[in-house]
């Protein structure tokens, strides 16, 4: 197991381990030696599975997929952030080269009443899920394909909802704030469409039903603290958070102005 340039690492591993969602989880240690610095994270846990395998143990259930840093799967806290101690790095792109010989390293799952551990590291996100089946979609019959240039869209909310589209829906935001908030990736889901000409005949209802999801699923509120820009690995800036407010103030304006002119014609 040794790398191409002949380094490699012993580690210590401190990971929570919990049978199910209602069973109590504890932490267990791990050795983990040989490791390559050219391996990923998740090839490290791959390596510390084919061991206990090899022992008859239990291996550590942990969430992942593409392992390119694109479906967001990939969701651990290590050593108390979320992805790890490298900025706009998923876990599955995260190297063993970001550790040193003879590191313990605790690994843990996303810490949020709204994402209750199922088993190990793996938690369940399906609350974002819901939250986009709440609104997170232009319901319009669109037929065939149209030409790429039926659409004018100006180069500026062409940039900023491709920013907001990036995020991949992983939940380090939520695992990152001290409330838990999912703030930041609704804002995201919220301004990708609002910003963009298809986006704007549900602009109102769909900032109205996603913010009303998001706190229905038992997230918390935002308060500045913005820890979710710093653990995002997509880089989303918490401006998207500011324009999803106005956008939810307006909703809530108008939304108000049309009740009350329903009530005076009644």
């Amino acid at each position: 197991m040794s790398s191409g340039n002949g380094k490699t690492l012993n580690l210590t591993l401190e990971v929570w381990r919990q049978k199910g969602p209602k069973d109590p989880g504890k932490f267990v240690t791990y050795d983990a030696h040989g490791i390559s610095t050219d391996m990923s994270f998740l090839e490290m846990l791959d390596v510390v599975n084919e061991r206990l395998n090899e022992k008859g143990e239990e291996p550590i259930a942990f969430d992942h997929d593409c392992r390119e840093g694109i479906c967001g799967m990939c969701g651990l806290v290590i050593n108390g952030r979320p992805h790890g101690p490298r900025g706009a790095t998923t876990t599955c792109q995260l190297h063993m080269r970001s550790f040193k010989d003879g590191d313990t390293i605790t690994i843990e799952p996303w810490r949020a009443t709204a994402f209750p551990v199922l088993r190990d590291l793996v938690v369940d996100r399906s609350a974002f899920d819901r939250i986009i089946a709440s609104g997170g979609f232009i319901s319009v019959s669109t037929g065939n394909a149209q030409d790429a240039n039926a659409i004018p869209v100006p180069k500026e909310a062409a940039e900023l909802a491709m920013d907001a589209a990036a995020c991949i829906g992983c939940g380090a935001c939520v695992a990152a704030c001290p409330n838990a908030s999912a703030m930041l990736f609704v804002a995201a889901k919220v301004s990708h469409l609002g910003l963009l000409p298809q986006g704007q005949p549900e602009r109102e209802s769909r900032v109205t039903k996603m913010v009303a999801k998001m706190d229905a699923e038992g997230f918390g509120s935002c308060t500045n603290h913005r820890e979710c820009e710093a653990a995002c690995p997509k880089e989303i800036p918490v401006q998207f958070i500011a324009r999803m407010n106005r956008d939810y103030l307006k909703a809530s304006i108008f939304a108000g102005r049309r009740e009350a002119r329903a009530g005076d014609s009644a």
